[in-house]
């Protein structure tokens, strides 16, 4: 452990000298996964434990008993943005256990105008294209038991592709570490550090597309946009406890406190750290069927007569989960309280060891 942070440390100062620094890059990585976590307004830090924890916080994936897989898909801003993930895990021997998941985000079919007047001025609809603007995320986790009990770690390797059509695209890479803690009376606490090394892109500029749009309004788009862009560190520090009823019936109740280092418009901010907390809560029938909500995304919004208001985003799902196979439904921001828009999400998980054997 002490090596790895301290590669950790050395990367993160070595990367982090002379470059321009973001309070928002990258946010694609940061709209979650898996209908059962939204459903709960992503208040799953602490008590993850299946093969989304690679997403949420890579020491549950100790919890992953056999092979699983999970597929979610999602659609942004009236359907105009698609959002795809895969995830695979699958324990490696009784003290460790290996992720991988793959996520994309992207608009696609947006009109390319730039060649919409032909040199002579005239105006000629042939000449529009189509492009993609897309945003993809490979995440390799690994996961390892500490010998205090009840003690997990976890580490992410993240790659990141980003890709506007032939104007501009970008690599870039970081890491995520977890921790996870299970007390002797089921008290769940939970620590995910993201970016913890800020996450670095470099972009590729294509000079020949971006002359095409330079100078097309006087005095815009005159220099080329920066190559680099550094993903601030973020943190989240969260609490669970599950209550069983009668055998039959649970309850899971859970905090998160969500944290960026950079004043933003959560509900508590400052210029060293915003914190946006966030509630979340499960009821169970059986492990049979399952009913979920939340609260989250607490937000100072400005409004037109320059007042400000607290807007926050409550959200509901429904889980079903059978021989091996777990179905989840999320309808995000219901009541449209936040400046969020609702979306219908959709998630399945499969447990393969029950199907292979």
């Amino acid at each position: 452990m002490k090596k790895l942070f301290s590669v950790l440390f050395i990367l993160t100062f070595t990367l982090t000298y002379s470059q321009a620094i973001r309070k928002y890059s990258n946010e694609f990585m940061n709209i979650g996964v898996d209908a059962a976590a939204l459903g709960m307004s992503n208040a799953v830090t602490a008590q993850t434990a299946d093969v989304n924890s690679g997403y949420w916080n890579p020491a549950g994936l100790l919890k992953v008993e056999d092979q699983q897989v999970a597929l979610m898909h999602a659609s942004y801003f009236a359907n105009i943005a698609q959002y795809d993930y895969a995830g695979f895990a699958m324990p490696i021997d009784d003290r460790s256990a290996f992720g991988v998941s793959v996520i994309r985000f992207g608009v696609d079919d947006i009109l390319n105008t730039t060649q919409l007047i032909d040199s002579e001025g005239n105006i000629d609809y042939n000449r529009i294209s189509l492009f993609s603007a897309a945003d993809y995320g490979v995440t390799v986790s690994y996961a390892r038991s500490l010998p205090l009990d009840g003690l997990n770690y976890g580490v992410n390797a993240k790659v990141i592709r980003r890709v506007i059509g032939e104007f501009a695209n970008s690599w870039g890479f970081g890491f995520d570490i977890g921790i996870q803690y299970e007390t002797r009376n089921d008290w769940k606490v939970g620590l995910m550090l993201r970016d913890i090394t800020t996450t670095y892109n470099v972009w590729n500029i294509n000079e020949d597309e971006f002359a095409t749009i330079s100078d097309a309004v006087p005095g815009e788009n005159q220099d080329l946009p920066e190559t680099t862009e550094i993903t601030l560190p973020k943190a989240q520090l969260g609490f669970a406890k599950k209550f069983v009823i009668h055998y039959d019936y649970s309850i899971l109740a859970a905090a998160n406190l969500n944290m960026r280092f950079a004043k933003t418009n959560d509900i508590i901010s400052s210029d060293i750290v915003s914190i946006d907390p966030a509630l979340g809560f499960e009821f169970g029938y059986i492990d049979l069927v399952f009913v979920r909500g939340g609260v989250g995304n607490f937000q100072n919004v400005e409004q037109i007569d320059n007042t400000k208001k607290i807007g926050f985003q409550p959200n509901i799902g429904l889980g079903f989960k059978y021989k091996g196979i777990a179905v989840d439904y999320a309808l995000t921001d219901i009541g449209d309280q936040s400046v969020a828009l609702y979306s219908n999400i959709f998630s399945l998980k499969v447990d393969l060891g029950t199907f292979i054997r």
